[in-house]
């Protein structure tokens, strides 16, 4: 699964329009967000680092809740925007969430373990948990 890692404002207007997990790496304003959705209208997903996820007002939360987009904090641990536009989670992690799925280990469980080894948020993981490449 790949995410599509954003690091300015100027950059939203340039993603491809079937983009479904976007990262934002800057601290997006209501308007930045607004763009993203009509940009990418087949987006599920959008993250943004813990230290931003606290200053998005209510409203755009709403919004985004209302266009049943999901928006959570997390990270990108050690990934180079120089190398490469997109975050690639791992095949070892979505193989580990299969397996664990496989075995009837509880959505909750997935979440906390894999998010534990993987540094993936829990919010992630139940994303990927939900996505058809695992079921």
């Amino acid at each position: 699964m790949k995410i599509r890692v954003v690091s300015s404002r100027e950059e939203i207007f340039t993603l491809n329009p079937n983009e479904r997990v976007v990262h934002l790496a800057f601290r997006p304003s209501n308007k930045d967000i607004f763009t993203l959705v009509e940009t990418c209208p087949k987006i599920e997903v959008i993250q943004v680092p813990k230290s931003y996820r606290r200053t998005v007002s209510k409203s755009i939360e709403m919004f985004l809740e209302m266009q049943r987009i999901k928006f959570m904090e997390g990270d990108v641990w050690g990934h180079r925007k120089d190398l490469s536009e997109y975050y690639n989670v791992p095949d070892s992690v979505i193989e580990g969430i299969r397996e664990l799925k496989l075995e009837g280990t509880p959505a909750e469980m997935i979440e906390e373990k894999v998010s534990r080894e993987s540094k993936l948020n829990p919010e992630m993981v139940a994303y990927i948990l939900t996505r058809e490449i695992i079921a």
